[in-house]
């Protein structure tokens, strides 16, 4: 490989011709540099200031709004590994099993539910399709059932103005998944100014669908 290529080269020439090879649909399951949080505030007397956003360079979704993976990608400068502690930050943001790493020479997978080899090496030709990362998420959520797939495989309500904020989809997920599993009880607590409400109506929405 050619030394030396920027990060976006990476991204561009390889982590994304391979993710598409794999099976993943560039049009709704990939999306890239996903803003999580703007960065905590810190605040010293007087002043303040705002820490480093957190921004996947890519989440991949099985359907739209249910997050599997996130990748971070690398220079070349940088070995496979080198950003796969960046990428189990976003995946414990987002509720995902899967974070993968990437410098473009292949891919570091770090693999939540698997308990006999929780990270591995893959090359470019191996990165693992939409149906192998759902079944992992599904085994992360203890979804085993038909019928509790058919529960969380429904959709989101499409709001052609408001988005969900990644906590709000968390918990809608969750809530979710907990109902398709049979839990009779459930306690969302969320701050005030959070978006209790449109959260419920996702909720509703998905389960009433």
């Amino acid at each position: 490989m050619i030394k030396y290529l920027s990060e976006s080269d990476i991204r561009a020439k390889f982590i994304t011709p391979s993710v598409i090879k794999a099976g993943w649909n560039e049009n709704y399951q990939i999306k890239r540099e996903v803003p999580i949080t703007a960065g905590r505030i810190y605040v010293k007397g007087k002043l303040h200031a705002r820490g480093k956003k957190k921004v996947p360079d890519y989440v991949l979704y099985y359907k739209q709004d249910i997050p599997v993976a996130v990748i971070e990608a690398k220079d070349n400068n940088h070995s496979v590994q080198d950003g796969i502690q960046q990428a189990l930050t976003y995946a414990g943001l987002l509720d995902v099993p899967v974070a993968i790493s990437s410098n473009g020479e292949g891919f570091y997978i770090h693999d939540k539910t698997n308990t006999s080899q929780i990270e591995k090496s893959v090359s470019l030709d191996e990165f693992p399709s939409p149906d192998e990362l759902w079944s992992i998420y599904k085994r992360y959520k203890g979804i085993d059932t038909v019928e509790a797939e058919k529960i969380i495989d429904e959709d989101y309500y499409i709001d052609p103005v408001k988005e969900l904020r990644y906590f709000q989809k968390v918990a809608v997920n969750r809530t979710v998944e907990a109902v398709a599993k049979g839990q009779q009880r459930i306690l969302l607590v969320m701050a005030t100014g959070t978006g209790k409400t449109l959260t419920a109506f996702q909720i509703i929405w998905r389960l009433w669908k």
